[in-house]
């Protein structure tokens, strides 16, 4: 089929370089959360990932500013804040697991982590995948595709979540399992908003489509 967004001009996809710019940084991000609970001495992580936080804010400030100043946009306005306001949660959820670390001074990775943080790197590459044929989308079934292996990622790590919260309840240290458990939820709900946006891309290649 041709080219559904051939019509979008300049400024449009300027706006989308910017998204695809936020996707790329939540790709890093769950990276480097890898590197970090591949070995947790390795406190420089904590300070890219707050770093990569701190430039997704300001690239989601430029998204809607942009939005804001442009009357036509290539498809619904309300569509690309959301895309743009949930990639930026993944980051802050994932900014948030490498803070509880810290916090709750993990020093050791605890069971599941590192296995969880690698699905959220297969996640954000596929939320970036999706961003990056925005502007230009050529195959609607591949698009739809990228869109399930989200979903399907996300169901992965609902998996290793729930074998993650009966291994910690074979403990009686309820510190350690409130700190654990905090840990756990917010790497389920940085998944969870990869598959937020895989929703709001989905529906905008049906809606155009």
């Amino acid at each position: 089929m041709g080219h559904i967004f051939s019509w979008i001009n300049s400024s449009d996809k300027e706006i989308l370089a910017i998204i695809n710019n936020l996707a790329k940084k939540a790709v890093e991000t769950a990276e480097a959360l890898v590197v970090l609970f591949s070995d947790l001495s390795n406190t420089d992580q904590h300070t890219k990932i707050k770093n990569l936080e701190s430039e997704a804010d300001i690239l989601t400030r430029d998204i809607f500013a942009e939005l804001n100043k442009t009357f036509i946009t290539p498809f619904d306005r309300e569509d690309m804040q959301r895309i743009a306001s949930k990639i930026d949660d993944v980051i802050d959820f994932m900014d948030g697991i490498s803070a509880r670390t810290r916090s709750y001074k993990i020093s050791i990775a605890p069971p599941y982590t590192l296995e969880i943080a690698k699905e959220l790197v297969n996640a954000t590459k596929e939320v970036e995948y999706m961003v990056s044929k925005l502007k230009n989308i050529k195959n609607v079934q591949d698009m739809i595709s990228h869109c399930r292996n989200t979903s399907s990622i996300e169901h992965t790590v609902d998996d290793l979540y729930r074998k993650s919260i009966e291994k910690l309840f074979e403990s009686n240290d309820a510190i350690t399992i409130i700190k654990l458990k905090d840990i756990y939820e917010t790497m389920e709900t940085a998944s969870d908003r990869c598959v937020d946006v895989a929703d709001v891309i989905e529906d905008i290649v049906l809606k155009y489509t």
